[in-house]
């Protein structure tokens, strides 16, 4: 028995090289594990941003907390209302039902490991994501997938003021 979840009771071993990956370098999303295969104790995935990418447009969760682990470089994140600057080693945990959002900062690299917990299927909505940014998926799809996946659109107009105040002029 685990204290996790019961039921949970095998390791999960997830290869880089048999990971599937999302994007081109330098910005790309590696699917770890999904919440199926943790019995939805959690869920994670590892994020390489390029300098000052945006990674995660203003949403949020009901019932999952998120857990940003920055392995390297330095991401700028929304939490709620406030904007949050963490570099390497840094942990941020946003709470369910709270807006946030997340990119490199200014002239700097970010990657993240970010982990959800409880665990939801949400490699689907990240799919959805990467077909609508290659053209060959639907707004209206991504956003019902989302519904299923515990990820909901928030307004995002303070985040680019945010973000524009956080660039001075770097990019």
């Amino acid at each position: 028995m685990s204290l996790l979840s019961p039921g949970y009771g095998e390791a999960v071993v997830v290869r880089a090289a048999e990971a599937e990956t999302l994007g081109v370098p330098p910005n790309t999303m590696r699917l770890l594990a999904d919440g199926d295969a943790t019995s939805h104790a959690l869920s994670t995935h590892l994020i390489s941003l390029g300098p000052g990418t945006d990674g995660a447009m203003p949403h949020h969760h009901d019932r999952s907390s998120e857990l940003f682990f920055v392995v390297d470089g330095s991401v700028d994140l929304l939490c709620g209302q406030e904007l949050v600057t963490a570099e390497r080693h840094d942990v941020v945990i946003v709470p369910p039902k709270t807006r946030h959002a997340f990119g490199a900062s200014a002239g700097r690299t970010a990657e993240l490991l970010v982990v959800v917990a409880p665990g939801v299927e949400r490699f689907e909505y990240f799919r959805g994501l990467f077909e609508l940014a290659t053209g060959t998926g639907s707004l209206e799809q991504v956003l019902e997938i989302g519904k299923r996946c515990d990820t909901f659109v928030a307004e995002a107009s303070d985040w680019q003021a945010l973000r524009t105040a956080s660039r001075g002029d770097r990019r």
